[in-house]
């Protein structure tokens, strides 16, 4: 949980461009440090904190070799980009800002989250959260998966746990940390209890979003899956941009084509892949 914010700074209203974001912080129970650079004195290092504490800490800065250090020492740190600074290296920056006057507490918090490895809430229903996997969830997913029906129709899990957990973490910071959305892990509100899979990916070949969705055996036929992809597909289109998906359905799988037509999505002709033949349907927005 993101407890402290430093913002280190060498720009000269770098200051009175923050006491906005300041302020939200503040009313959000984030206490906040500001050490404003003088020549070429290191001021920050005397308000960096201890090793046990550093989890908490966000740090804000736009003098290079304070942002270097930081790197070195593993403290998450976001890069601030100006014109006094754009030809000072900062190409291991995972994350920079530009119009910092515009940076609010929930962009923080949620850079925090990536930096520090933490999956970040998607959005929520009546019943589930769908939020980002982590290797935490592969065991979840192997119960799920060793149903035949689920993997009937879709690919298994790699056979080693330990090559799945790898393949995951690959993937949480190639594909959520690049596009920012992707394959998300499903949870029931009440239990707490993984209960699938759902999201957005892209096929190789085509040009428009595909959703996709698993749900555990037990949980299936009480509408969850309806619930998530719809909103899903309400978020992809609110907050992504996009107006229209694509899902690429097995022959025999009813029981997903009836869910997407419930979904609206139309029939969009047949397609081979990997050597079977599926349903090509498409949903648009209205």
């Amino acid at each position: 949980m993101l407890q402290r914010v430093h913002f280190f700074m060498k720009k000269r209203d770098g200051e009175k461009k923050i006491e906005k974001l300041l302020y939200e912080l503040a009313t959000e129970g984030i206490l906040t440090d500001v050490v404003v650079q003088k020549e070429d004195n290191c001021m920050w290092e005397n308000v960096l904190l201890e090793e046990k504490e550093q989890s908490a800490v966000l740090c804000v800065t736009d003098d290079v070799v304070c942002f270097q250090t930081l790197k070195r020492k593993s403290i998450p740190v976001v890069a601030y980009l100006h014109e006094e600074n754009r030809n000072e290296d900062f190409s291991q920056a995972e994350y920079a800002i530009e119009e910092i006057e515009e940076i609010t507490f929930d962009s923080l918090k949620l850079v925090y989250q990536r930096l520090t490895g933490q999956p970040w809430t998607i959005l929520s229903t009546k019943r589930c959260i769908v939020r980002e996997t982590t290797t935490n969830d592969v065991d979840a997913f192997y119960e799920i998966y060793k149903e035949p029906s689920i993997t009937f129709y879709m690919e298994n899990l790699y056979e080693d746990r330990e090559e799945e957990k790898a393949y995951l973490e690959d993937y949480r910071k190639k594909v959520y940390g690049f596009y920012g959305y992707g394959i998300w892990t499903v949870l029931e509100k009440e239990s707490g209890k993984v209960i699938g899979r759902a999201g957005i990916s892209w096929r190789e070949g085509y040009d428009v979003p595909e959703l996709g969705y698993v749900i555990a055996v037990p949980f299936q036929g009480k509408g969850y899956a309806y619930e998530v992809c719809q909103a899903i597909l309400e978020y992809g289109k609110k907050e992504l941009g996009f107006y229209e998906y694509q899902v690429l359905i097995m022959e025999g799988n009813e029981r997903s084509e009836d869910l997407c037509r419930k979904l609206g999505f139309q029939d969009a002709g047949e397609v081979m892949l990997d050597g079977s033949l599926h349903k090509r349907m498409l949903w648009k927005a209205l």
